[in-house]
């Protein structure tokens, strides 16, 4: 395919999955940036067991050793937009930087359909972990993991993208970059739903999640037929 390819496209099919394919880079990163009053309350429910625990043991043991560790966990919950940030931006820009030598050594088509795969992967595990109880700690570190996941394979879908596009005539980069700018008002609009649904923080958190993951499987469904078009 050269860049004087002009695809059959009668009824807008291949700007539609462009936008998606646009839609599907930056949703992943604004859902999480979106939820971070969810990961704030999940720390902050995980302090308050702990400090209930600590104080049980107490009464037990007649010591206060074990209410120790508590200060340090009341921290991460304050520290925890500016570490999202920090693991959001160094794999973000060293990955941009990486997809000039990827490009060369991983076929296009395994880049985009690898990264959407994965990053569907990481939000299902995060879905599944809103049922799930952790103490702040590693509930903080595995979220930081996905955030660097989530950012990385990002970086390596809009390289991939773009670079897709590119082999196409200039019309075809404007619906990716309206895909990525409406991200952050789907992911607004998903949250505020999960809110005004008024069920409990674990369910609205799940169902906001699970939007994601449909998103994603709908974005690898277009991407899939974009080749019989």
């Amino acid at each position: 395919m050269t860049t004087s390819h002009q695809p059959q496209d009668r009824y807008k099919a291949v700007w539609l999955i462009f936008f998606m394919l646009g839609l599907g880079t930056l949703l992943p990163w604004n859902f999480f940036m979106t939820a971070t009053q969810y990961f704030t309350n999940r720390l902050d429910m995980s302090q308050n067991v702990s400090l209930v625990t600590a104080e049980l043991s107490k009464d037990a043991q007649a010591s206060a050793a074990p209410a120790a560790p508590l200060p340090e966990r009341n921290s991460l919950s304050a520290i925890f937009n500016n570490v999202m940030t920090l693991c959001a931006m160094l794999p973000l820009l060293l990955f941009t930087y990486l997809n000039s030598f990827l490009h060369q050594r991983i076929p296009q088509s395994v880049r985009i359909l690898g990264s959407l795969v994965a990053i569907l992967l990481v939000f299902l595990i995060t879905a599944i972990l809103v049922k799930v109880q952790l103490d702040a700690l590693p509930f903080f570190v595995i979220t930081m993991i996905k955030i660097v996941l989530i950012n990385s394979f990002g970086a390596i879908l809009q390289g991939s993208l773009f670079g897709l596009a590119g082999l196409l005539p200039a019309s075809y980069t404007a619906p990716i970059m309206s895909g990525q700018g409406l991200a952050g008002f789907f992911a607004s609009v998903a949250m505020i739903c999960a809110i005004a649904s008024g069920s409990e923080l674990s369910e609205s958190a799940f169902g906001y999640f699970i939007t994601a993951c449909a998103v994603i499987i709908l974005t690898i469904i277009c991407y899939l037929g974009l080749p019989r078009l």
